[in-house]
């Protein structure tokens, strides 16, 4: 089992992944100009607190992830909740075929964990209509304490380079800032911040 499939069962019970994701629902609430009959999907959707947040403002959302028990716990969900228009879908996307296209995709805390960020924005631009947007939640640059020691995903990410990459790989309009900053108590019983950026970009029509 992978890391996430072990943690999927107790992640809905962490108050600091709530609050996240309740932020950032906030802030794409004030900046996505939601209209009726959106087709959207959550890359790394992990449990989907995020869409279930937002799922009353969309015709048709896809979840998708790569670790099974995540998913296991998006279709308990699902039909707990009797959302219809929700469906979870297990694919790794950075070596997995999927095609569909998107009004919006959205992510949050996963591109971290991703090995080849080009590869995954080329697909995400795939995936998207013509003017399609897309919305990345993660951490601003970190010395590695906020996963501690064995991690190999990025440590965080400067959002200047992450902007110039989306505006190199057929995006516009990018733009970031601070959404939400996540608190975690050191060895030393110290408490440390880890700010979260939240970056907006449109796909250049075609």
């Amino acid at each position: 089992m992978s890391e996430f499939d072990l943690k999927a069962n107790d992640w809905d019970k962490n108050l600091v992944n709530i609050e996240r994701a309740r932020e950032i629902a906030n802030q794409l609430l004030e900046i996505i100009p939601f209209k009726p009959g959106m087709k959207v999907m959550e890359f790394g959707a992990g449990t989907a607190l995020l869409s279930f947040m937002l799922e009353d403002l969309f015709t048709s959302v896809t979840l998708i992830d790569n670790s099974e028990e995540m998913i296991r716990i998006c279709n308990e969900k699902i039909v707990q909740t009797k959302s219809t228009h929700i469906k979870a879908l297990k694919i790794d996307l950075e070596t997995e075929y999927f095609e569909d296209k998107f009004d919006l995709i959205y992510t949050q805390m996963a591109f971290h964990h991703v090995s080849d960020i080009g590869r995954i924005v080329h697909t995400l631009h795939h995936l998207l209509k013509d003017g399609g947007m897309l919305a990345i939640a993660d951490l601003y640059p970190e010395d590695g304490s906020f996963h501690g020691e064995g991690f190999t995903g990025h440590l965080g990410f400067d959002p200047v380079w992450l902007s110039t990459l989306l505006n190199q790989s057929g995006f516009e309009n990018v733009t970031f800032k601070e959404c939400f900053v996540q608190k975690i108590i050191e060895f030393d019983g110290k408490e440390k911040d880890y700010p979260v950026f939240l970056m907006i970009a449109s796909k250049i029509s075609e």
